[in-house]
């Protein structure tokens, strides 16, 4: 655990398979993270550009792509869980996610059979398997929890998803009376990416919008106090130099969250980081940043729908690819 004093987790937002037996090995052993996540555009880039796949699938030849995508992914999800068994062991976190096809976003049934298959194949408690937030998502984010598997509520953008992702857990909760981990992935910076240039333009503070909106939605969760159940702040890379590298880990330090993180910000992080508690943001601030965002003409609701969809398309098309190359 990175922050012991408030329960603040850093998780590696990347996997690829000489990383894992190099770089990240590192990490956990100089204290750094206690965790990690993937998702389809993570093991595109993967899967797609190092050559430390091409023996494994040599091997694979009369496989579906389909088959052999999940070969690849679950050698490395169990590698990484592995390497983090020692961390779960003594209660500090040792998870790593592995999303669920993302084209079974609206298919609770598919989405939960899926889930099941994937823990039971790969076969390690310390194992989160990733749901998106979705009408669908919810479901099957209880039946899972229920079933005492670790979940990863993903693609979360609203207050409105994540206390339904909350209120999902606390149902598996007291369905059996036993506290699973959880996190609810807040999606942070791709709000700052959609509006900076329009706020600037009419004088609005930038580079505020997606951390004041995961502060209320922080919130939110914590008030709910599901057993088990923690807010993850991911899309927290910066994109261009407008901002310092480390920005969305240094101004979202909270107790009991996790913020998983590229590579390189995490090595920005480490090299001159704050370590100074920032949220919650005082609601009187994030409310009036809301108003002036209003002001500007900016139709916050319209605009988590389309981040919400785009962020499914983006997943599904870089799933596509993997699958297409595989052929």
């Amino acid at each position: 655990m990175y922050i012991p004093s408030i329960k603040f987790s850093l998780w590696a937002d990347f996997i690829e398979r000489d990383f894992l037996d190099q770089g990240f090995r590192k990490l956990i052993d100089s204290g750094i993270i206690n965790g990690a996540t993937s998702n389809p555009a993570i093991f595109k880039g993967s899967i797609l550009t190092s050559p430390a796949y091409k023996e494994q699938l040599g091997r694979l030849g009369e496989h579906t792509p389909k088959e052999k995508y999940e070969a690849l992914a679950i050698c490395d999800i169990q590698k990484a869980a592995d390497l983090l068994r020692p961390l779960y062991d003594k209660g500090d976190d040792g998870y790593v996610s592995i999303e669920v096809d993302p084209h079974l976003c609206n298919d609770t049934a598919g989405t939960l059979a899926e889930g099941r298959r994937l823990y039971r194949q790969i076969d390690r408690p310390n194992v989160m398997i990733k749901v998106p937030a979705t009408a669908a998502g919810y479901a099957a984010m209880e039946a899972l929890a229920a079933d005492g598997i670790a979940v990863n509520a993903t693609l979360v953008f609203s207050k409105a998803q994540a206390v339904a992702c909350a209120e999902a857990f606390l149902k598996a909760y007291e369905r059996t009376g036993e506290a699973v981990d959880t996190v609810i992935s807040v999606f942070v910076s791709r709000f700052d990416r959609a509006l900076d240039t329009t706020l600037q333009a009419k004088g609005v503070a930038s580079a505020l919008t997606g951390i004041y909106n995961a502060s209320a939605i922080y919130e939110a969760v914590e008030a709910l106090g599901v057993p088990g159940c923690r807010t993850l702040f991911a899309s927290t890379g910066v994109k261009g130099d407008a901002l310092r590298p480390s920005y969305y880990v240094d101004e979202m330090l909270a107790p009991n969250t996790v913020n998983t993180a590229p590579i390189e910000t995490i090595d920005a992080y480490v090299a001159g980081g704050d370590i100074a508690v920032k949220l919650p943001v005082p609601r009187e601030k994030v409310a009036a940043h809301f108003e002036a965002l209003a002001a500007a003409g900016v139709d916050f609701d319209a605009l988590v729908t389309q981040l919400v969809h785009d962020g499914l398309e983006a997943f599904k098309t870089a799933f596509d690819e993997i699958l297409d190359a595989l052929k």
